[in-house]
C-alpha cells in the first residue's frame, strides 16, 4: 500500500532542460502511488519536472534484479516514471542526469573513460563520460515497429505520413518542410495517431538542417510532445529515434554521426555495429541544479 505522507530528500536535475526529480531509495522501502509521483513533478505543487527518477538497488527490485545475471556491476536501477506518474522504460536525458546525481551522492565513482553500467526497464544501459564532463549513453538496439500512424497536430494544415522507432522508447517520427512549419506547430495539446499504438509513443517532429551534413555529421532540429508528459525542451530517446529516421529517409549516404537541435540546447547521436546488431548511443551535458526536502 502506498505510504500516505513521506518526507524525502530529493534533487532536481536536468540534461539540456529535460528536467527530473531524482531521489534515494537504495532498499525499495519506499511505495510511492501515482499520485504522489505526480505531486513530485507537478510545477505549481511540487518540485517541477518532466519526470522523476527513483535510484534504486537493482539486486532490491524485482522488475530487474535478474540483470545482475547478465552485468553483476550494474548495481543501481533507474526507476523513471513519466510526470503523470505511469512507468517509462527509461530515458536518453534522465540517464545521465542520474549518473551524475548518483556521482554527486557519492554512491558510485566514474573516471573520465570509464564507463557504468546501469540497470532500465529496458535493460543495462552503459554510460561512459568523457574528459569534457558530458556523458554518453550506449542505448542498445533499435527497430523499425513496421506501422507507422497517420499523426494530425495543431498548426498543420493537413495529417502526415510517420515513421515509428523503438529505442528503446515508442517514438513516431515525422518529417516537416520548413523551419517555420516547426515553429508553428502548437503542441499545447496531444497531436493524434491513427492507428493508436497500443503503449502510446512520443512524438517527434523534424526539419533537417541545410546542408544536412557538415563534416560527416548530420544536423536536423526537432520538437517533442512526449508521452505522459507533453511538449518538454529535450527528448533523449526522441533525438535518436529523429536522426535514425532522418538518416532512414535520407538513404545509403547519410551518416552515421547526427548533432540534434532541441529547444533545451543540442545532444550527439551516433550509430555503429556491434556483434549484436547496429547500436545507437546519446551524448550530450547533465546537470544538478539544487537538493531540498519535500513531503508528499
Amino acid at each position: 500500500m502506498a505510504q500516505s505522507s513521506l518526507t524525502i530528500t530529493v534533487t532536481k536535475g536536468h540534461g539540456t532542460a529535460n528536467d527530473f526529480v531524482l531521489f534515494r531509495d537504495p532498499e525499495d522501502a519506499f511505495d510511492l502511488s501515482p499520485a504522489q509521483y505526480r505531486q513530485l513533478a507537478d510545477r505549481h505543487r511540487g518540485v517541477g519536472g518532466d519526470g522523476v527518477i527513483r535510484a534504486a538497488h537493482t539486486a532490491s527490485s524485482p522488475e530487474v534484479s535478474h540483470l545482475l545475471e547478465v552485468e553483476p556491476e550494474a548495481q543501481w536501477f533507474m526507476d523513471y516514471r513519466n510526470a503523470d506518474g505511469s512507468v517509462s522504460e527509461m530515458c536518453g536525458n534522465g540517464i545521465r542526469v542520474f549518473v551524475d546525481y548518483l556521482l554527486a551522492e557519492g554512491l558510485v565513482t566514474l573516471e573520465p573513460g570509464g564507463t557504468l553500467p546501469i540497470a532500465t526497464r529496458a535493460g543495462v544501459v552503459d554510460v561512459t563520460k568523457s574528459p569534457s564532463g558530458h556523458y554518453q549513453a550506449d542505448m542498445g538496439r533499435w527497430s523499425l515497429t513496421g506501422v507507422d500512424p497517420i499523426v494530425k497536430a495543431r498548426g498543420l494544415e493537413v495529417p502526415r505520413p510517420s515513421l515509428s522507432i523503438t529505442c528503446p522508447n515508442p517514438h513516431v517520427v515525422v518529417a516537416l518542410a520548413s523551419m517555420q512549419e516547426l515553429e508553428e506547430l502548437d503542441l499545447s495539446s496531444r497531436p493524434t495517431l491513427d492507428p493508436e499504438p497500443a503503449q502510446g509513443a512520443n512524438i517527434e517532429f523534424v526539419v533537417p538542417a541545410d546542408p544536412l551534413m557538415t563534416d560527416g555529421i548530420g544536423h536536423i532540429r526537432m520538437r517533442v510532445f512526449e508521452r505522459g508528459v507533453g511538449e518538454t525542451q529535450s527528448c533523449g530517446t526522441g533525438a535518436i529515434a529523429a536522426a535514425l529516421a532522418t538518416r532512414h529517409w535520407a538513404g545509403d549516404q547519410a551518416p552515421h554521426h547526427w548533432k540534434v537541435e532541441v529547444p533545451g540546447g543540442v545532444v550527439g547521436v551516433r550509430m555503429f555495429p556491434t556483434e549484436e546488431g547496429e547500436h545507437v548511443s546519446l551524448s550530450g551535458p547533465a546537470e544538478l541544479v539544487f537538493t531540498t526536502q519535500v513531503t508528499i
